[in-house]
């Protein structure tokens, strides 16, 4: 047993390797045979050796965490995502800092302090809304730490993103509606210039078309996603003076909205209307009437964009070209529930 503290010279010794082994042993395991990896680490524990995590971030220049900017922290939403990147980055012994890009929360300026000043050695932006130059000003591009999108993205920037199939989901959406003999049938989308209302209306759109339906323009609404814009799209369908008997709506959170502002007006959702959200959070399953929805895996998309995000960092680590630009697509599935029913014919 050594005496003192012990070094990384101490578990060399022990383990009857180089120090420069040890440093990759536990720096990049991949890199070093399984045989010489039991050795280190059995090593490691005789002596009793600790890493000093952040006089090793120090020396590499690393932050030991990564930054996830969300758009707005109390969408519910996101709360499985950010739970799969926090586990995924805990496995790396990696802290996860979260910005909210919320207007009115953190300004420009602000967020551009979380995107310098060395605070990150990667980061993951769930916010399609923001600008590619803003992504960009962050310092010399040799230095720059990865960036992977989740969910959304920025069209004008080309880096990996984990998504689902926006446009497939939404005709799987009003394809449920279409089958159950609706004809008149509106969209609640999300906000103008964001991705995902744009693929979600135009799969929407798609569908509608293939089934010879009508695309009126007074039964597709603007929201935000957020419970208030439902409630004020229920407004805007209580007003027509012919209503569609089904909405697909863009999000959970809208759809819930709308629903609760047709209740409180006297009206009976699926009886008046049949309604299908989107996201499958973990209260539309429990909302009065449950949810008709699309699933998304939102804890697999926030893994998915943790690994991802990992083997561009440790390329980056070990100065090797950063892994191919590609993107990984995830499956979703329609999740029927009370909030839709059959036309009576």
């Amino acid at each position: 047993m050594t005496k003192g503290v012990p070094s990384i010279r101490d578990v060399a010794d022990a383990a009857g390797v180089s120090t420069a082994t040890v440093s990759r042993a536990l720096s990049n395991p991949g890199v070093v045979t399984e045989t010489t990896r039991r050795a280190v680490f059995d090593a490691i524990e005789q002596t009793g050796y600790t890493v000093n995590v952040a006089a090793r971030n120090l020396r590499r220049r690393e932050t030991g965490g990564v930054v996830v900017l969300v758009p707005n922290l109390g969408n519910a939403f996101f709360s499985l995502i950010l739970a799969g990147i926090a586990e995924v980055m805990a496995e790396a012994d990696l802290n996860v800092l979260i910005a909210d890009t919320a207007p009115g929360v953190n300004d420009e300026r602000q967020i551009l302090d979380y995107l310098g000043n060395h605070r990150a050695d990667g980061l993951i932006v769930l916010d399609g809304m923001l600008s590619a130059d803003l992504l960009l000003d962050r310092g010399d591009p040799r230095t720059r730490a990865p960036l992977v999108f989740a969910c959304e993205w920025v069209e004008d920037l080309v880096r990996p993103a984990v998504t689902i199939d926006n446009v497939a989901a939404a005709r799987l959406a009003v394809r449920h509606l279409v089958d159950l003999g609706h004809r008149d049938i509106g969209h609640l989308a999300g906000p103008p210039g964001n991705v995902l209302t744009a693929t979600r209306r135009a799969g929407a759109e798609q569908c509608l078309a293939e089934a010879g339906l009508d695309l009126r323009d007074d039964w597709f609404i603007d929201g935000d996603f957020s419970l208030r814009s439902g409630a004020a799209a229920a407004e805007r369908w209580m007003a027509l003076r012919h209503r569609p008997t089904a909405l697909f709506c863009a999000s959970d959170q809208m759809a819930c909205g709308f629903i609760a502002a047709l209740h409180r007006a006297g009206y009976s959702v699926p009886r008046d209307v049949s309604v299908v959200g989107f996201d499958d959070i973990e209260f539309a399953a429990h909302f009065v009437p449950p949810l008709t929805t699309i699933h998304q895996p939102r804890v697999e998309i926030g893994r998915t964009a943790a690994r991802m995000l990992l083997r561009r960092m440790e390329a980056r680590r070990m100065e090797r070209p950063d892994p191919e630009t590609t993107s990984e697509t995830l499956p979703v599935r329609l999740v029927v529930r009370d909030s839709t029913r059959r036309v009576s014919v």
